[in-house]
């Protein structure tokens, strides 16, 4: 590589995605610079999303087990909530933990950290402004793993209390009696079913009439059902007309529907979507445009429309996870360098981290029935397997499904607890071409959950045998 840049490799942003791109391109003998914005490494993932979020789900979790322990062997009504602080104790702590394996790693691999806000002078030439310093860097090739930035809503601006976005939730300094979420996709769920958990009262407001399209039909009135148990309220079909701040006090938030209904709620969790984080990269003296919603195309080999420019992660769309964005930056860095790599496998977990949680691997059955595949269902419910009955979860459940005629494995798909454990089995014999044989012959330990992968190939055994 010339020695006319300052990098082989510069990565804005220090998300998965770009961590893992810094890290192949490093250990392929390359310079490697990573810029941050923020005041912590990890990006989104670290600062308000992934780590912080799921670090509140397991506080939540817990108390919950505690609650279960006291009415179940003491006998008594528990019916106190933690607060806001008890519950968002440890996450200043993981984020503490994580952000310092995230500088291990790249100080490791000698990655050069770069402080400050990045934004293109040309397609090779990047200005880092950090405090009253600037920067002039210059790459080869250059990654765009910025990430996104929560929608806003019109008219009413975010204040962390009354109107919140997903990155306010884990700063929260007191927790609402009453909330109204507005957007039910993965982040309003997974937050509306944690804070139906802490029986906080809680709405939901969708103007779609079927939530998480993308999962398998059951699975998603599965946890429908569990979430209505914990009362919370779905406006499905519902939208928005306007927000508005009552004057009175305490503060509280008035929602006008189209269809004319009002709520009067303690909090709005606004959750419509998310945006790239682009618009002050200056893209456009890189010869680079982003769509509406701020995001950046790229071909197979994650390049833009300038080919030594990359993008990876939340920036390019779907699916938007960080396991996925990891992957997709170590790609980057191949692919740049001319490495051999393969490309990501078809089959990519997708973990929802709702109480209860879900996960699937594969198509769900409304997809295969559109695309006229032939095929069988096999179930298993976690009431039906030791472990769950001693785990006391008696509505989970995990679905396989499998090709009519050659009996491979199409799709996997779960609720409960840990889905988002159990579904890499599955995950690893559809990368495999495996299939009902495999879940017949093998033998799983007892009592797991992993049970279910041969109770639900039994199920499938026995209908495609009739």
């Amino acid at each position: 590589m010339t020695q006319a840049y300052d990098f082989d490799l510069l990565c804005i942003g220090s998300g998965p995605a770009g961590q893992r791109a810094a890290i192949q391109a490093a250990k392929l003998g390359k310079r490697v610079a990573v810029i941050e914005r923020r005041r912590l490494l990890g990006g989104v993932c670290v600062e308000t999303g992934t780590i912080p979020s799921k670090t509140f789900r397991e506080a939540v979790l817990s108390f919950m087990c505690a609650a279960h322990h006291v009415e179940q062997h003491l006998g008594t009504h528990f019916d106190s909530r933690p607060t806001a602080e008890q519950l968002l104790a440890r996450v200043a702590d993981v984020t503490k933990r994580e952000v310092g394996v995230v500088a291990d790693q790249l100080g490791r691999n000698d990655v050069a950290l770069i402080q400050g806000e990045a934004s293109f002078q040309d397609a090779h030439t990047v200005t880092v402004i950090g405090g009253q310093e600037s920067r002039i860097v210059t790459a080869a090739n250059i990654l765009i793993a910025v990430g996104t930035v929560p929608a806003q809503p019109e008219g009413v601006p975010v204040d962390g209390e009354a109107i919140l976005t997903s990155d306010d939730m884990v700063k929260l300094k007191t927790l609402p009696r009453k909330m109204t979420i507005i957007g039910g996709g993965i982040i309003g769920i997974e937050y509306a079913s944690m804070l139906a958990a802490l029986k906080i009262n809680v709405t939901l407001v969708d103007k779609r009439t079927r939530l998480l399209e993308f999962l398998d039909s059951e699975i998603v009135d599965e946890l429908m059902h569990q979430m209505r148990s914990r009362n919370v309220t779905f406006r499905l079909g519902e939208a928005v007309e306007r927000l508005e701040l009552a004057e009175e006090r305490p503060r509280r938030v008035v929602i006008t529907l189209e269809s004319g209904k009002r709520i009067v709620t303690e909090s709005v969790l606004y959750s419509v979507g998310r945006t790239g984080a682009a618009d002050r990269l200056n893209l456009a003296a890189a010869g680079l445009t982003a769509d509406k919603r701020g995001r950046l195309t790229v071909d197979a080999h994650f390049r833009t429309e300038v080919p030594h420019i990359f993008a990876a992660g939340d920036i390019i769309g779907y699916p938007s996870l960080a396991s996925t964005s990891a992957s997709q930056g170590r790609q980057v860095a191949c692919h740049a360098f001319g490495v051999e790599v393969e490309p990501l496998p078809a089959h990519l977990p997708v973990g929802i981290y709702a109480i209860p949680e879900i996960s699937m691997a594969g198509p769900p059955e409304h997809e295969l029935t559109e695309q006229r595949v032939p095929y069988e269902s096999g179930v298993a419910r976690y009431r039906e397997i030791a472990r769950g009955q001693i785990l006391g979860d008696d509505s989970g459940l995990v679905k396989l499904l499998f090709h009519r005629e050659d009996k491979r494995l199409l799709g996997v798909h779960a609720i409960g607890t840990g889905a988002t454990e159990l579904i890499h089995i599955g995950q690893a014999v559809l990368d495999l071409n495996g299939g009902l044989n495999y879940f017949l012959r093998t033998v799983f330990n007892y009592p797991t959950l992993a049970e279910c992968y041969k109770v639900a190939a039994l199920d499938a055994f026995n209908k495609l045998s009739t």
